[in-house]
């Protein structure tokens, strides 16, 4: 419920670990099941025999594989700068002696030749082909191939093609195609030791089929999410592909069920294509008229795309059915992404926020979900929760809700001035620096200038109608902003749930008290209420900490 900055941020220690995530999946139940043809790395999967006779170097093919490294350039490539790996794939030749790793003295290895496999399918983790040269191994491995041998000039062009454009591929698997700290500033993310040079050399370049998709599997982020939202990802490229992107009349006013509309046709398709009308389903409709099975189908799209599962044909769901499919391949690209950014392992479970969704879960040591609940977040267009990580320090039972002076400014003020007794009724009081109460209901001229200085501040007492519910994690960070119950439970009902002036408000209850669950190293146990706290739901303790 806060903007405020300047709060000294802390470094990481061994707490309950707390991430704030920027990502947007689609909700992936009924879907329909696609089958991957070939498997991860292609048709031509096959278990490959194991050849560490690599190609050796002549004088002048070193020279040429140390102007290339030296120059960091190679104008074959997509992209033909490397600077960025130049001491990564320096390290790489450097330990091969003399040879180029991934050629044989026939022409390249089984190892490059899965590899290659490997980047033809990177749309299907959420990359762009082109950034691994994609267009260009069928042309190169033709061309190497209508001379034997090649020139060794076109394999050692050909060996460090491949070396950069895989180097480039693992580095945006494991971190992302983009530097996260460019764009989210707070995260608490080390992802630099990464040695490519030392997984290419160890787990690439003379291991079989099997060890290779092992090896690359266990670079990519661990959750179930990102495995889920990447089967969702190959859904959706099939999806676009077989859509013909049809877009639904916009009616006057919303569809209800038992209204004629003439999208019918064109929304029984969607939704048949997209699994939330089944092929049974398709030949029940009614022409001409919305009834079952498809108002029932069009909940179920609606629960999926976080709407009001209310069956009606409205402005917003329309929006939705109406978003081409290419633009969710777009947004599932994106979540990946997003994925990737976060830390790929936590000193002790972690509990997750996703913002978007408006969504908070607890995982387990594999990942796994075992708590989730609704959450209230920030208003996305005026005060957007930050994206940030942070260990929970403590739990505050009753706390006090200290209100920042943004809001101080911009509401309480005025509501004092139009009712004096708002300070009474709703349970606030005046307090200086040191905690001091100095009023309870009077706010003077003298007082609200220091009020509106900061000099004094205004906080609610503990209660059942405090702004902060029964509950308060305290998390450092430099916004000020905390995770924290709510007497208005009433949003929670709510399909979009962005209300707060920042902080996460959660459905915590009065009856979860006294056996309230906390992630700890050993997945969830049960933490004790405090003990003045026990038997005695309707009292209330101010601001009992209970460290984590």
């Amino acid at each position: 419920m806060s903007s405020k900055r300047g709060c000294k941020r802390v470094r990481r220690r061994d707490f309950r670990y707390l991430y704030l995530a920027p990502v947007l999946a689609l909700l992936l139940a009924g879907f329909p099941k696609s089958a991957v043809k070939g498997g991860r790395f292609g048709a031509a999967d096959s278990p490959i025999v194991k050849a560490t006779t690599t190609a050796q170097l002549s004088a002048a093919g070193e020279i040429q594989l140390h102007a290339i490294m030296g120059a960091a350039q190679l104008a074959d490539l997509r992209w033909p700068a490397f600077g960025k790996y130049q001491g990564e794939v320096r390290d790489f030749y450097d330990s091969s002696e003399r040879s180029l790793p991934w050629m044989r003295p026939t022409g390249p290895g089984p190892q490059a030749l899965a590899i290659i496999r490997l980047l033809n399918h990177a749309d299907r983790e959420g990359l762009d082909p082109e950034d691994y040269d994609v267009p260009r191994w069928e042309g190169r491995l033709q061309a190497l191939g209508q001379r034997d041998p090649a020139p060794e000039s076109d394999r050692v062009r050909f060996d460090v093609a491949l070396t950069v454009s895989v180097m480039r591929y693992i580095s945006d698997l494991h971190l992302g195609r983009v530097n996260p700290h460019l764009i989210l500033h707070d995260l608490d993310l080390d992802h630099t030791n990464f040695d490519l040079s030392g997984f290419l050399r160890d787990k690439l370049i003379n291991a079989s089929d099997k060890d290779i998709q092992i090896a690359i599997e266990a670079v990519e982020p661990p959750f179930p999410t990102y495995q889920r939202t990447r089967n969702a990802l190959e859904t959706y490229l099939d999806l676009s592909r077989r859509d013909d992107g049809e877009l639904l009349p916009t009616p006057r006013k919303a569809i209800k069920p038992g209204d004629s509309y003439a999208g019918l046709s064109r929304l029984t398709r969607l939704l048949g294509l997209l699994g939330d009308l089944s092929d049974n389903e398709k030949g029940v409709t009614h022409p001409g008229v919305y009834g079952e099975p498809l108002v029932s189908a069009v909940k179920r799209y609606q629960q999926r795309h976080g709407l009001e599962p209310n069956g009606l044909i409205n402005w917003q769901t329309l929006q939705d059915l109406n978003t081409p499919l290419n633009h969710r391949v777009a947004q599932l690209q994106l979540t990946l992404e997003r994925l990737r950014w976060m830390p790929h392992q936590f000193q002790r479970p972690p509990i997750v926020v996703n913002i978007p969704e408006f969504r908070l879960r607890a995982v387990d040591e594999q990942y796994h979900w075992v708590l989730s609940m609704k959450v209230v977040v920030g208003r996305a267009y005026r005060n957007q929760t930050p994206v940030f990580t942070s260990g929970i320090k403590s739990v505050i039972f009753s706390p006090y809700w200290n209100v920042p002076l943004s809001i101080v400014r911009a509401e309480l003020l005025p509501d004092i001035h139009r009712d004096p007794a708002y300070l009474v009724r709703n349970r606030y009081e005046i307090v200086d620096s040191a905690g001091a109460v100095v009023s309870q209901s009077a706010v003077t001229e003298g007082i609200e200038r220091q009020l509106r200085s900061g000099k004094l501040g205004i906080r609610q007492m503990p209660g059942p109608d405090n702004a902060l519910g029964l509950l308060k994690f305290d998390f450092p960070n430099a916004h000020d902003v905390y995770m924290h119950g709510t007497p208005a439970t009433q949003l929670f009902s709510r399909s979009r749930r962005d209300f707060s002036h920042g902080c996460i408000a959660s459905r915590i209850r009065s009856r979860s008290l006294p056996g309230f669950s906390a992630i700890s190293r050993d997945g969830l146990r049960l933490m004790s209420a405090p003990p003045r706290l026990k038997g005695k739901p309707q009292g209330w303790i101010s601001n009992h900490r209970f460290r984590c």
